[in-house]
């Protein structure tokens, strides 16, 4: 015997009775729930790298640094005395205070070059693409390849920037450029452009080829100067742009390490040590890994504050 479904109105299948707008809505959730499942599948995997990669040693050096962890031996838990040791610590203070400077310093020369490599190769003529791939050429060698050819070009009496430099006087014959602390640390600072510069050239280039043109002639048409076409409509739509070009620059240069490891090694008289390469001897030299844990989360910290900072100055509002 068939059923027979009921349609009248009064009937809760019946399109346009009360219940049918009930069963759509529960159609839908189970639909968006299986959606949302479906998602967390995909996701998964991510979740499982970022914890196992990150948030699990994240813990597990914050909780390194709540104890004295020698290398071997038992290790004993002293609370908050290895981050009241880290403020009162001279020689971090230090290294603190010099990763700061080569930030202060590098940040505006990687910027400034940046931005002008970008408009340069921005016009639209076919030698700019050429222009592009060899300004970003040098971002595809290794920060260490580049740290020991730079050191090869600097060596005394050998290198063939050192020889420019005697020539034009900037450099005695039996002098050093390693020698003293600015010299090295320009050193640094020339290989690192060298190196990072055509990166950000290519960030803040997409920032600039996204500007509508429409907006540029607009102002050209209004009468603006290049000059106050750039400063009043280029630089508050390049924005958001800028915060991330410049949040990877100061990131990158707080947590220098590598270029000094090869290229000064700490010196002269261990005045080019950074705070990751401070971390990196009280950790894997003095063998103090509760120390050098509470320095790497100290270090974390500083980082998180700097970045919040930066993308609250340089976030990005509406312009009426």
């Amino acid at each position: 015997m068939t059923s027979v479904v009921d349609l009248t109105p009064g009937s809760a299948g019946a399109p346009g009775t009360p219940g049918a707008p009930l069963a759509a809505a529960r159609r839908g959730m189970r639909v968006s729930r299986r959606r949302a499942l479906v998602g967390l599948a995909m996701a998964t995997p991510a979740i499982v790298l970022i914890a196992a990669f990150f948030l699990v040693p994240l813990v597990m050096t914050f909780w390194i640094s709540l104890h004295n962890w020698p290398l071997l031996g038992r290790h004993r838990f002293v609370g908050l005395d290895n981050y009241a040791r880290a403020v009162a610590d001279p020689g971090f203070r230090t290294a603190m205070k010099f990763t700061l400077v080569y930030t202060v310093v590098i940040t505006p020369v990687l910027f400034l070059i940046g931005l002008g490599m970008a408009l340069l190769v921005r016009r639209r003529v076919r030698a700019a693409r050429v222009f592009q791939s060899i300004y970003f050429m040098p971002v595809c060698i290794g920060l260490a390849a580049g740290s020991f050819l730079w050191l090869y070009l600097g060596q005394a009496r050998i290198g063939p920037l050192f020889d420019l430099l005697r020539r034009v006087g900037i450099v005695p014959a039996d002098g050093n450029i390693f020698a003293g602390t600015w010299g090295a640390l320009l050193m640094v600072i020339g290989m690192v452009t060298w190196k990072v510069v055509g990166l950000q050239m290519l960030l803040l280039l997409s920032g600039l080829n996204s500007i509508p043109d429409d907006v540029v002639e607009a102002a050209r048409i209004d009468g603006a100067s290049r000059w106050q076409g750039f400063r009043h409509i280029t630089v508050p739509l390049l924005r958001p742009t800028l915060a991330l070009v410049l949040v990877f620059s100061v990131a990158g240069s707080l947590l220098a390490f590598d270029q000094f490891f090869i290229m000064t090694n700490g010196g002269p008289a261990n005045s080019t040590i950074t705070a990751v390469y401070a971390i990196y001897r009280t950790s894997f030299i003095s063998f103090k890994l509760g120390y050098g844990a509470a320095l790497s989360v100290f270090l974390m910290v500083v980082l998180a504050v700097v970045s919040a900072v930066q993308m609250l100055l340089l976030r990005n509002t509406d312009h009426g």
